[in-house]
């Protein structure tokens, strides 16, 4: 049976936000789909349990690259997260089925869902939550954009914050759920809540998802339990609370990279160490800093990128 592309829907009693949270928008990340199907779960048994528990606003889960998921790949023809241009999706909204690639369909399919929520439950606010893990071990981290809203549901959500790094990529969620895109306040953050297959990486997504609810609103704070900051503070220790990317390696399907064995997130590497490989030779880190999602898998744009931390915990 295929997979549906809705996880889930939970509306309040009152009118508030309109949360989208987006799981396997790269086919091999599991963990963000796992944690909002459990998010659902707890939703239904929490007004029984708590009798005082309100909801404010509309959850919306939404599997991501579904065509990927069932070929247990990262993406079929294109990475779907570097798409997100608005160029791109004029095209893929205009254009006939059947000129389309899988990726151009899954976005077209996501739009779709998208532009019914808001017709529907017509939200003044929308909130889009990217749910994302990484082939390495090593550290949790929050994305942001420049609006001063993602900034501060990243912060809330008790994990690195990386900043800089929508210069670095192109065509992402975050790079297109705005307000001028949308036509509707929306603010975006992306959540990377560990290692694609690590077990705790399922119980990081759903703490980051409990706390952006409680930040944006949906859910009152004293219904909020401690263990969720508490799992991501612990997490994060030792890690810098907010970083600024330096530089990122971009690769060609051509270029034969292969990264050094063994770094992890937020692993220390200094000017002129070796990291990785391509068919031009060897490739050494251009200063000193910490490294971010070695790539250690077939499929991704992008080899590594270097960060520097700016404030730390």
């Amino acid at each position: 049976m295929a997979l549906e592309r809705v996880i889930g829907q939970y509306t309040g009693e009152e009118k508030g936000p309109l949360l989208i949270v987006l799981g396997g928008m790269h086919g091999n990340e599991p963990a963000g789909i796992k944690a909002i199907e459990l998010m659902f779960k707890m939703l239904e048994v929490e007004p029984i349990t708590n009798p005082e528990f309100k909801f404010n606003g509309r959850l919306l889960g939404i599997r991501g690259n579904v065509r990927a998921m069932e070929a247990g790949k990262r993406f079929m023809v294109k990475d779907l997260n570097r798409q997100w241009t608005p160029e791109n999706v004029e095209r893929i909204k205009n254009a006939p089925v059947e000129a389309l690639d899988p990726e151009d369909l899954e976005m077209k399919e996501i739009l779709e869902i998208v532009d019914h929520q808001i017709s529907n439950y017509k939200p003044e606010k929308i909130v889009l939550l990217d749910l994302h893990t990484t082939t390495a071990f090593g550290g949790i981290f929050t994305i942001c954009t420049d609006d001063p809203e993602s900034v501060r549901i990243a912060i809330e959500l008790h994990a690195p914050v990386i900043k800089g790094m929508l210069n670095g990529i192109e065509g992402t969620t975050l790079h297109f759920f705005n307000s001028e895109n949308i036509g509707v306040e929306t603010v975006a953050v992306c959540f990377e809540s560990g290692q694609h297959n690590e077990d705790l990486s399922v119980n990081r997504a759903i703490a980051a998802l409990t706390n952006c609810m409680r930040t944006i609103g949906c859910v009152k704070a004293e219904n909020v339990e401690n263990r969720h900051d508490s799992l991501l503070i612990e997490y994060s220790k030792g890690l810098p609370q907010i970083a600024q990317l330096i530089t990122v390696k971009r690769i060609l399907p051509d270029d034969n990279f292969e990264m050094m064995p063994n770094y992890d997130n937020f692993q220390k590497v200094k000017k002129g160490e070796l990291l990785a490989k391509d068919k031009s030779g060897k490739i050494y880190a251009p200063e000193d800093g910490l490294i971010l999602m070695p790539l250690y898998q077939k499929q991704g744009d992008d080899g590594f990128f270097l960060i520097k931390t700016i404030v730390a915990f």
